[in-house]
């Protein structure tokens, strides 16, 4: 199903072409436009076709639109942290950091920048606010819901899987590793992220309108490397983690860069591909894993919520 609830998200008056102060009049001619424009049948783009129908689903009465407009159907934002522990009678991973605090704490600072002042949670989470703040902002924001995400994944996989999160790889605070996780396949790095759109491959990096000149997989591989020179423990492989729509394939082998295997996954595909392993990835030994988990645990630092 298509959704707008996304922090990067455009909302049902973008992809209808109009601002949300249009009369209901105007609204229904953009509607019926954007309808001509896009249909199939008439050389359109189906999924965006796709997209103006769930616009106006959203939008297209009254009652409708003012409960849009208060937000009300957009998924929560607030601060969700994953507490280790147990969920009813199934014990959860082991986990160490809070997924997705120094983001939303950048999001946070972004925000009163462009606000002029602090903003309280509701306000920050406001979805009218979210919609308007800088895209800077609202990329921060959607991120650290990806690294929320991936941890509450990681958490439901089981006691035999150790997760950490926003692992620090300076003294500054300024630099961390998203997720670092021990699992029975190996030990890997994970970065989640959501560049708000589709994206490609090439020469085993990530391109994408949304992407820029940024370099991702490189990105994830570099800070890989201080937090395995730091412990003294080697890597088994890299995954990145991205929205379902973002990706064609539920899971996307890129081969063998700079020397380790790297996977690009479907986030609903993250539990599959930690408990197969990412193929050409260096499984631990019994032993090994334990002390993999001892250099980790008395090595790694996570940076404060």
């Amino acid at each position: 199903m298509v959704t707008f609830d996304g922090p990067l998200s455009a909302s049902a008056y973008e992809v209808l072409g109009v601002t949300p102060q249009v009369s209901d009049d105007d609204l229904r001619r953009a509607y019926r436009l954007r309808l001509r424009q896009t249909h199939p049948d008439t050389g359109g783009d189906a999924a965006v076709f796709v997209r103006v129908q769930r616009a106006w689903e959203l939008v297209g009465t009254s009652a409708a639109r003012a409960a849009y407009d208060r937000g009300r159907g957009t998924t929560s934002w607030a601060a969700r942290p994953s507490t280790p522990g147990a969920t009813g009678t199934r014990p959860r991973g082991r986990s160490h950091g809070q997924a997705g605090a120094w983001r939303r704490r950048r999001y946070r600072e972004l925000l009163a920048e462009q606000l002029g002042h602090e903003a309280t949670d509701a306000e920050a989470y406001d979805p009218l606010v979210v919609r308007a703040a800088s895209w800077q902002a609202r990329r921060m924001l959607a991120d650290a819901l990806a690294e929320e995400a991936t941890a509450a994944a990681i958490d439901e996989l089981g006691i035999g899987f150790t997760a950490w999160h926003d692992v620090a790889i300076g003294e500054d605070d300024e630099g961390k590793l998203d997720h670092v996780v021990l699992s029975p396949t190996g030990l890997y790095g994970l970065r989640s992220e959501d560049f708000g759109g589709p994206v490609r491959f090439r020469q085993g990096e990530v391109i994408g309108s949304n992407v820029g000149g940024a370099a991702p997989i490189g990105d994830l591989l570099a800070r890989m490397r201080i937090v395995a020179r730091a412990a003294r423990v080697r890597f088994g492989g890299a995954i990145l983690i991205l929205p379902d729509d973002d990706l064609d394939d539920a899971i996307t082998p890129l081969g063998s860069v700079r020397g380790v295997p790297v996977v690009v996954v479907r986030r609903s595909a993250l539990r599959s591909v930690l408990r197969a392993g990412v193929p050409g990835a260096r499984v631990l030994g019994g032993n090994e894993a334990f002390d993999v988990r001892s250099r980790l645990t008395h090595t790694v630092r996570v940076l404060s919520p």
